[in-house]
Parts: structure tokens; sequence; C-alpha cells
């Protein structure tokens, strides 16, 4: 007898195909050469995941096609990819790592899909990936409620830097990533009892307004300077946790105008938006640094709300401390926005104007 041969995807008349892997879909390419346009149907044996991996009418697909350049047309739980023969190829490593990622019970919350598209991208084109078994490229922090996965490069070397160094610097345009990541790292330092308490800081700068008098006490008063650290961790750990945290002192919100004099030791220390710092406020905060503590330095340079002529205690920071053993400067982009698709396109715009007008600017007269 002639053993049987594995069919494509299609509904003509065919001998039964051998059964795919658990994880990964069937797949059927069309015969073309590599240079011309290209055709693959992807069929996912489970339709409930099937539909949270095309995501609600379709908008994971929809990125797909517009990331990648190529037509997706779904059917029931099948997808037939049209475009190049590499970007076809692409489409379907991000499909089925997504879908592996579902297989093993975890969950697509937004973003994901244009992170794993950013990884096949920064890996090349794997013709013969295995999402079952191959290794993640981009690094990831393992907290209770979820992994947190890395989405660009620099997210990935800059969880890898906070994983090595004591003192760690993110600098980069808003939506990167930079306060989400470190708050993620803090709380996995803390669910691991490897440091005791969380310690987060923010200047108390407006960022172009006067708010006034706030009413309340001490944390009342601070508090609407870092929500974006009280959204992480509502984001990251259960709510009724960080509420419990707070109140025992295991997460401690400090003021950086209350920090001097204080020694912060087996405790991971996060000051956000840096920028407005002063250069004397920075090397205090800096110098506070104990025993089994971590620190992380996050800010923005392109969004400085202090007084003219004074200088951020951020920039001088990165430029004394950048070579120091222990201490790591990472750097994003607008590349690296994943916040929205659009908010990469805002920042790259400012960034451009900036350029421009350094450019266009007449020169200085020499001094005499």
């Amino acid at each position: 007898m002639h053993s049987p041969r594995s069919g494509g995807s299609g509904g003509s008349t065919q001998t039964a195909p051998r059964p795919a892997a658990p994880s990964r879909p069937t797949v059927n390419w069309a015969d073309t050469p590599e240079d011309s346009p290209s055709q693959v149907v992807l069929a996912f044996d489970d339709n409930r995941l099937a539909s949270l991996l095309f995501g609600h009418y379709g908008q994971n697909l929809a990125l797909i096609e517009r990331r990648l350049e190529i037509v997706a047309e779904q059917r029931g739980n099948h997808v037939t990819l049209e475009g190049t023969r590499d970007a076809c190829e692409q489409a379907r490593h991000v499909l089925e790592t997504l879908y592996a990622r579902l297989k093993k019970g975890g969950e697509l919350v937004p973003g994901d899909v244009e992170g794993v598209i950013r990884e096949a991208a920064s890996q090349g084109f794997l013709f013969d990936f295995d999402p079952a078994t191959q290794k993640q490229s981009f690094d990831e922090i393992q907290l209770r409620r979820r992994p947190v996965r890395a989405r660009t490069a620099a997210q990935d070397a800059y969880i890898r830097a906070l994983k090595r160094h004591t003192l760690v610097f993110g600098v980069g345009p808003a939506g990167t990533g930079k306060t989400w990541l470190a708050v993620a790292y803090a709380v996995h330092l803390l669910e691991r009892r490897v440091v005791d308490r969380l310690i987060l800081s923010r200047p108390a700068v407006e960022a172009g307004e006067r708010l006034g008098f706030l009413p309340g006490d001490m944390k009342e008063k601070v508090d609407p300077y870092l929500r974006p650290i009280y959204d992480a961790l509502h984001d990251l750990m259960d709510r009724a946790f960080v509420e419990r945290a707070l109140t025992s002192g295991e997460i401690e919100i400090a003021p950086l105008a209350f920090m001097r004099g204080r020694t912060l030791a087996n405790a991971c220390v996060i000051l956000d938006e840096a920028q407005n710092t002063t250069s004397m406020q920075m090397k205090m905060f800096l110098t506070r640094l104990g025993e089994n503590s971590h620190m992380i330095i996050t800010g923005d340079p392109t969004q400085i709300d202090l007084p003219p002529g004074q200088t951020s205690g951020l920039a001088e920071a990165v430029d004394l401390l950048g070579n120091i053993e222990d201490v790591e400067v990472c750097h994003f982009t607008a590349a690296d926005v994943v916040r929205h698709e659009l908010v990469g396109r805002i920042v790259a715009a400012y960034d451009s104007k900036g350029s421009a007008g350094r450019a266009n600017a007449p020169p200085k007269a020499p001094a005499r």
C-alpha cells in the first residue's frame, strides 16, 4: 500500500492529513517562487482560541496586515495570507507564536501582537521556527499575575539590564514602557522576597500648569503626580494586595523632597519623571542607595518642566555615571513606542521638528 499524503486545508477530496503538533496550526503553502506573490493557509484546531487570536472584529489580523503589508482573509478557524513569501512567512511566525501562547493558557493583551511582530523582525525570517520549542529572543519578567514580555529590542535590553545591574536609567520618549517595566521588575523582586519593600518617588513638578494648593494629607497631595505608577501597580498586581502593601509599608510613596537623610536598604527604589529633578535633587536621591537595594530611574529628556535656566539632573547623571561599573543607561526612541501606533508617529513628528529647528538656527556670534 502507498502511505497517505498530507493534503491542504481546502475543501477538495483528499486523503486524511497527518495530525499537526498540538501547538501549531496546519499550514498549506502555494507552490510559487520566493520572489513572486505567495499564499499560505493556516488552519487552527481550536475555534475559541482562533477567535481570540484573530481579535475582536479581526483587529489583530488587521494590525498584521498593516505592519507586514499582506492581505489576511479569515474564514472560521482558517486564515489565508497573501503577499510576498517573506511577508507571509513572517505573518505565519507571528500567528503561530501568539497561538502557542494562547494554547499554554496565556492571554493576549493590547500590544502583544505588535511586540511579536517586532520580535519576528529582530530574529529574521525563520522558516523552520517552532513556537513550541524555540527559545523566545525577547526577555520577560515573571509575575504571579502574568508574565511581562519585552515588545521591542530596546525593552529587551532594558529588562536584561534590570536583571544584571544595581542602578539602571531608562531614558526616552513617552509610551516606550520605561515606567511600566520598571514597576514590573520591582514587583517581581517583591513577590520573590529579594527585597522587602518598593519605594516609589517622583518630583512634584506641574507640566506647564500651576495647580495651586492641593487639599488632604501628604499622600493625597502627592497622589496626582504618581498616578502613572499606581496604574502600573494595579495592572500588574491584585488590587487588594496593592492596597494592603500600601497600608503595611511594603509599597511606599516617598515624595522626592523628603528623601534627604534616608538610607534605603533592602528595597527597590523607582524615581519616575527624573528629567524634572535638579542636579542637587538627583545627587541626593542617588546617594540614598543602601545594601541589597536596586534603583531604577526613568525620564524623558524632551519633556523637561523645570524653570528656564535649570539643568536637568537626569541629563547630568547620565553623562557622569554612564561608564561606572554596575550602572547601565538604556535609551529608547520613537520606534520603541508601544502605547499606540499613533503615539510613535506623534513622537517622531515632534523629534523631526526639533531637529529641523536646530539645523535652521542661526549660528552663534563668536565670543569676544
